[in-house]
């Protein structure tokens, strides 16, 4: 029987694995490599995972897919070790923030790279991740096999793309948690109490969420259905686009983190 190698088990890592148990894949069919597990990593240990502090050639010769989720300014320091000890046929597959499919090939070659940006919703199941095949057909299944518990599973077919995801979906959720944080504030200014404010901002965001994943229309849509004329929340949605307001706002927001996505990769 084949093994999945698992470098890093920090939050992201113990998130993926934990999915491909809930997908069939038997504990002891992983091996975990990290000094310091996270929680979910440990229960899987706890039910028959392999867990080693470091790679040994010895330990890895049954690996035929690896999942490198360590820490991108870590991956310098691990990369040779790595290259050395995985077999020549493994796929490896990098969840690696701002580490470069020239990066992952000069270290692997010529093993099949496959270059994938989750984001912290995959942790609940509720993630994006976008992946970039290069090397074929066969290498993308298995990176969408592996990734798809964790949430949808998108492919894209430049690498450029991948900066555009870790921009948009990657860096995302701190967007969202940020309006959270401006709903709340703005709730407070008109007089809500604290607690009441933050439940009101909270629980706006994931109702509309819910109605989001619930409707198979856009969110142009949605945000039509809900504006009635001359209402409350067309006043509030005029201060939103005035002059640009936020769909500028947001533009500026995701090119600055595709920016900076763009020179760690270089």
């Amino acid at each position: 029987m084949s093994k999945i190698l698992l470098l890093g088990a920090g939050r992201m890592g113990g998130a993926l694995a934990t999915g491909w148990v809930s997908s069939g894949v038997e504990p002891s069919d992983i091996i975990i490599v990290d000094p310091a597990p996270g929680d979910a990593a440990k229960a899987l240990i706890n039910l028959g995972a392999a867990h080693y502090d470091k790679l040994t050639a010895a330990n890895l010769s049954r690996v035929k897919s690896a999942v490198i989720a360590v820490k991108p300014q870590m991956f310098e320091a691990i990369a040779q070790a790595t290259a050395q000890a995985l077999p020549e046929d493994c796929t490896v597959i990098s969840v690696m923030a701002g580490t470069s499919m020239k990066t992952l090939g000069a270290a692997f070659a010529p093993r099949n790279v496959v270059r994938a940006m989750p984001n912290t919703p995959a942790a609940l199941g509720q993630g994006l991740t976008a992946i970039f095949a290069p090397s074929g057909e066969a290498a993308q299944k298995l990176a969408t096999r592996l990734l798809s518990p964790s949430g949808v599973v998108i492919t894209v077919d430049k690498e450029v793309l991948i900066d555009v995801i870790t921009a948009v979906s990657g860096s995302g959720p701190a967007y969202i948690f940020h309006m959270v944080e401006a709903l709340q504030a703005a709730a407070l200014r008109a007089g809500l109490p604290e607690d009441l404010a933050s439940i009101a901002a909270r629980q706006t965001v994931i109702g509309a969420g819910a109605l989001l994943e619930d409707s198979d229309k856009s969110a142009t849509d949605l945000r039509v259905a809900v504006t009635s004329p001359n209402g409350t929340t067309q006043a509030g949605l005029e201060i939103l686009m005035k002059n640009g307001g936020l769909p500028q706002l947001m533009r500026k927001t995701v090119m600055a983190a595709f920016d900076r996505a763009k020179e760690l990769g270089d």
